[in-house]
């Protein structure tokens, strides 16, 4: 089973988004070291818990402190590029660290001010045209335009022979189709929508096609956020924060922050830090939390039912500590290989190597 994260560069209780960033790139350090697949990281507009604002430049910088990890977007908003704009920049950074880029694609409202805000031309209507969108990034990333197109025969970066990984994101059944029939990888956001997850992941698998713009199988990554423990009580004590943020979301919307544990506990009603963190009568939870054994068993449950062949952990502990002692408890759940050496020299960029020297 292959184990990645996706990373929010979540704001602790009482830093900055500063402190945020170097987090982010302490903990794709860490996944690095313990053997974790990959690290995406989230685009999240004028989130108060979050920094990841564009996640291209934390791509650049964790990829920059890694060695073997695969690195990319969870997910680049489709809706607020032009696809040319994002194949350029994610070909760029598969020039800078090649075969390590995934471009993950997804789209998301951060509501309707910021949504305007984002767009170009804010005079216009805007029309769902997301499959259009993916479509082109393929096209520009592979010089796939038909003949005539005016598009046709402008290779990006020709003298780089390989591209990123490319990936759809999605939370209902409609990205599990288009995801088959681009025939390219496909994760479901099950910390969204996990009653959705399995019939989802299935039907990406079933439907799926051989194009020239995946590996010629099926990718199926199930994400889930995820807490771990030493023992059940703080496995449940770090989810707190997961569950308190979402009470918080509840309430004031964009401007909630990540709280602590005993801020949420103190906040949340009832009902809300009783909600389940494991399959209960056939239900899957939001949030999974325990120990790493109970931990494992609710994950390795959801993963056959699904089918999917990949696990994606994002998490919402307050702690960067914490977060970075949950990764390495479920790293050792599962059993991950760590990499040898690569604590010791930061590796650098290929593109960039003997450059300000």
């Amino acid at each position: 089973m292959k184990l990645s994260i996706v990373d929010l560069a979540t704001i602790a209780p009482g830093t900055t988004a500063t402190d945020a960033f170097n987090d982010a790139v302490e903990t794709a350090r860490q996944a690095d070291a313990l053997g974790y697949h990959r690290i995406w990281f989230a685009e999240h507009h004028m989130a108060s818990s979050g920094a990841s604002a564009h996640p291209e430049l934390l791509i650049a910088a964790a990829a920059a402190q890694t060695t073997g990890i695969r690195v990319g977007s969870g997910a680049v908003l489709m809706n607020h590029y032009s696809p040319l704009t994002v194949a350029e920049m994610f070909k760029q950074l598969e020039a800078m660290y090649p075969g390590r880029i995934d471009l993950g694609m997804g789209r998301a409202t951060s509501g309707p001010s910021i949504d305007l805000a984002l767009r170009r031309d804010r005079k216009s209507q805007p029309v769902d045209d997301h499959s259009a969108q993916i479509s082109e990034v393929l096209a520009w990333l592979y010089n796939a335009f038909p003949d005539g197109h005016p598009f046709a025969n402008r290779p990006l970066i020709p003298s780089v022979p390989t591209v990123p990984e490319t990936w759809l994101l999605g939370s209902s059944p409609g990205g599990a189709y288009l995801a088959a029939h681009l025939g390219i990888g496909y994760t479901f956001a099950g910390f969204i929508n996990p009653m959705m997850a399995a019939s989802a992941l299935r039907t990406y698998r079933e439907r799926f096609a051989v194009t020239p713009f995946g590996t010629g199988v099926p990718r199926a990554m199930l994400a889930a956020n995820v807490s771990v423990g030493e023992t059940p009580e703080e496995g449940e004590r770090l989810v707190s924060s997961a569950k308190g943020f979402y009470a918080r979301l509840g309430r004031v919307g964009a401007a909630a922050t990540v709280p602590t544990a005993g801020e949420a506990m103190q906040e949340m009603r009832d009902n809300q830090r009783a909600e389940p963190t494991a399959i209960v009568d056939g239900v899957w939870p939001r949030f999974i939390a325990g120990d790493p054994q109970q931990v494992k068993a609710t994950l390795d449950e959801m993963l056959e039912i699904s089918d999917a062949d990949e696990l994606m952990v994002q998490d919402l502990i307050a702690s960067p500590e914490d977060r970075r002692r949950s990764h390495a408890l479920l790293a050792a759940a599962y059993s991950l290989d760590p990499r040898e050496g690569m604590r010791g020299e930061s590796p650098k960029c290929h593109a960039a190597q003997g450059l300000g020297r």
